[in-house]
């Protein structure tokens, strides 16, 4: 799941990406807007928020949700500058790492969390919008852009245009039956993850998120060492 990449990778393959990493993401998204009332995978609605929050001179509150944005960019961007590194070097378990160390960073968040009530919420969002960002860079990267975990709209807007060559007298059926389920399952498991993320927030707090890091580090921690057993790639 985080070893092949590009036309290596198969349909299952990427079935299990997005569904897998699609719920997490979900969950971290819904349970930041239920702490700190701001989504941290939402970007279109960050970068909306800033363009009326200075219509309103707001800037204060503005500044924060453009740093939203900059934390979610910076988060694709080291997420790719590290994948860079590691490809040039024939590391092929360099995208189960980087997902490892969004596990880790979101178990670390989990930890301070449930023993201090007293982080602020503008470093819970920013932390989870540069994990967002280095996820979502993880994805689209292994899978040559076919699954993007965070990308909600650009989704929505696949499915239409795979729902439009369905039913379409001319449309190409075989080629866009794959790639609808693919964004249907996507789309799916992360409005699952964010249903089940808030239900089970009531009841354990703010130790879901050590559990979706927990989670996000059974996932890659494996794959980490399953690569290490293969050769390196040319």
């Amino acid at each position: 799941m985080l070893i092949h990449v590009g036309d290596e990778r198969n349909g299952t393959i990427d079935s299990y990406l997005a569904a897998a990493l699609s719920t997490i993401a979900g969950a971290l998204n819904a349970v930041g807007f239920l702490v700190a009332q701001s989504f941290t995978a939402n970007m279109t609605g960050n970068l909306s928020a800033f363009a009326d929050e200075v219509a309103r001179g707001s800037w204060r509150t503005s500044v924060g949700f453009l740093l939203l944005l900059a934390l979610f960019i910076g988060g694709a961007a080291l997420a790719a500058a590290f994948i860079s590194f590691g490809e040039q070097r024939g590391i092929r378990s360099i995208y189960a790492a980087a997902i490892a160390a969004e596990g880790g960073i979101v178990l670390a968040l989990g930890l301070v969390l449930s023993s201090s009530e007293s982080i602020s919420h503008m470093v819970l969002v920013g932390s989870l919008s540069l994990v967002m960002g280095l996820q979502n860079a993880v994805t689209t990267l292994i899978s040559s852009s076919r699954v993007r975990t965070t990308h909600v709209s650009g989704m929505a807007t696949d499915i239409g245009i795979g729902l439009a060559a369905l039913l379409s007298p001319g449309g190409s059926k075989d080629a866009a039956l794959p790639k609808l389920r693919l964004h249907v399952l996507t789309l799916s498991a992360f409005a699952c993850g964010g249903i089940g993320g808030a239900m089970l927030y009531d009841h354990v707090g703010t130790w879901l998120f050590a559990l979706a890091g927990g989670c996000l580090l059974a996932i890659a921690l494996p794959e980490v060492f399953r690569a290490r057993q293969l050769p390196r790639s040319d």
